[in-house]
């Protein structure tokens, strides 16, 4: 006798076979957004091969297969997709922040004549996302990162960043703050920094990722022992805290790239996998892949292999998570 829930999810299967096919296009891009942000390139891009081969027009799919193969590094397929989804429509600022932020991968590690030319469109592509939605604080953090570093040769520059970082904390104070630190660094007023990247801590009903940006800021003025202190501060915070999952990972990474407190570093990276609220900043199976190198620093041979079993499962041919154990 079959029992009511697989009633229901006959029913249901039977019901998607039979909606309109744009109406399954559209549950099929759902679950691969979803995919997406839990890490499983896999299922992600076995589903949006499966609608661009039935619709190679369809822009979102090929905007997610572009932020899926950017996150297991292959940035030539990343780049082709994220351009096809801006030419199939170039309103969507989404789509040209990601074509931006691929262009600008690229331009990282092209040799200086190439590098030119992919840097100019980074801006373009950018300040075209802001136009496009102009009280989007993710896109205006990523305009502003851009002239905060580049040069004004290829459109950046600090008086474009602090016009910015005003308009930024108008729509977005949290990110505007960081900001507004990241720019005071930038400048080697040190203190400034300091002070501003202190406040976005107090009174934040979700300081865990406020104190991993303070530990970057530590960091890069080498203050190892104060530097510790924040990501464990950071870590506390995260914990039960549903849109902090990320520092989790941040912070992971953070200690694990000073090679200091890998113990702290292996706590946040379990806490970051079995977390629910998971996101392709972050993707699972490289934290999956870091779990299983510190893991197998320390010597647990059978923690790092598990760990690295999950990440290919997940990824089956992310490169850092086939070497994890070498």
């Amino acid at each position: 006798m079959s029992r009511p829930g697989h009633c229901l999810a006959a029913l249901l299967a039977i019901a998607v076979l039979c909606a309109p096919a744009s109406l399954r296009a559209a549950a099929a891009l759902a679950t691969a957004s979803t995919d997406l942000q839990a890490g499983k390139a896999d299922e992600a891009t076995a589903l949006l091969t499966e609608i661009l081969r039935a619709d190679p027009k369809n822009a979102e799919a090929n905007n997610l297969l572009c932020r899926v193969e950017y996150t297991v590094g292959d940035l030539e397929h990343a780049s082709a997709h994220c351009e096809k989804a801006v030419s199939l429509d170039g309103t969507s600022s989404r789509y040209h922040l990601w074509l931006g932020r691929m262009l600008g991968e690229r331009a990282g590690r092209a040799n200086f004549m190439s590098a030119f030319g992919l840097a100019k469109r980074t801006r373009e592509e950018f300040e075209t996302a802001v136009n496009l939605a102009p009280k989007d604080g993710e896109a205006m953090a990523d305009l502003g990162e851009f002239y905060r570093e580049a040069p004004g040769a290829v459109g950046g520059g600090m008086d474009k960043a602090r016009t910015l970082a005003a308009k930024l904390e108008a729509v977005d104070p949290e990110r505007g703050r960081e900001f507004r630190g990241s720019l005071l660094d930038h400048e080697k007023d040190t203190a400034g920094a300091e002070r501003e990247y202190r406040a976005a801590i107090q009174n934040n009903p979700h300081p865990a990722h406020a104190w991993i940006v303070l530990a970057s800021f530590l960091r890069r003025h080498e203050r190892w022992e104060e530097m510790e202190a924040a990501v464990e501060s950071g870590y506390k915070a995260a914990l039960g805290d549903r849109r902090s999952a990320v520092a989790l990972y941040n912070g992971a990474t953070l200690l694990e790239k000073t090679h200091r407190r890998t113990d702290l570093a292996v706590k946040m990276l379990a806490a970051y996998a079995a977390s629910p609220d998971k996101t392709e900043e972050a993707p699972a199976f490289d934290a999956l892949a870091r779990l299983a190198r510190l893991r197998h620093s320390l010597g647990d041979q059978a923690g790092a292999q598990k760990a690295q079993s999950e990440a290919l499962a997940l990824a089956h041919n992310y490169r850092p998570a086939l070497e994890a154990l070498k």
